[in-house]
């Protein structure tokens, strides 16, 4: 029904940038909530930024706050992650989620909130 396909993922010195994408399939995009997670070896999958269905309200995790933002395009079905001023502890892979029925104008934080999930793209971050 609903697919998720994340990229941009790759190599870069620590203080550069990256931009990742996920593109989503269908045609209901913008009924969704979306969201982006990280999972850094050996460690839980955590929260890193959300946006509303609308694009209008977007929420982030502490330890990116400031440095990422996500944004969202419903006419290309797309959602981004700008990744500003990386550190080596931003290494991970980066998932793309939605939320089929979120509340109006929510951003969901918890993973079991989301209904539909990438496969992944890594991040890697030289110190």
């Amino acid at each position: 029904q609903v697919q998720l396909v994340e990229s941009g993922g790759g190599f870069v010195q620590a203080g550069g940038s990256l931009r990742l994408s996920c593109a989503a399939s269908g045609r209901t995009f913008s009924w969704y909530a979306m969201g982006w997670f990280r999972q850094a070896p050996g460690k839980e999958r955590e929260f890193v930024a959300a946006i509303s269905r609308g694009g209008g309200h977007t929420r982030y995790g502490d330890s990116v706050k400031g440095r990422f933002t996500i944004s969202r395009d419903n006419a290309k079905n797309t959602v981004d992650l700008q990744m500003n001023s990386l550190k080596f502890e931003d290494t991970a892979v980066y998932y793309c989620a939605a939320d089929w029925r979120p509340s109006f104008d929510s951003t969901p934080t918890a993973k079991s909130e989301y209904d539909y999930w990438g496969q992944g793209t890594q991040v890697t971050v030289s110190s």
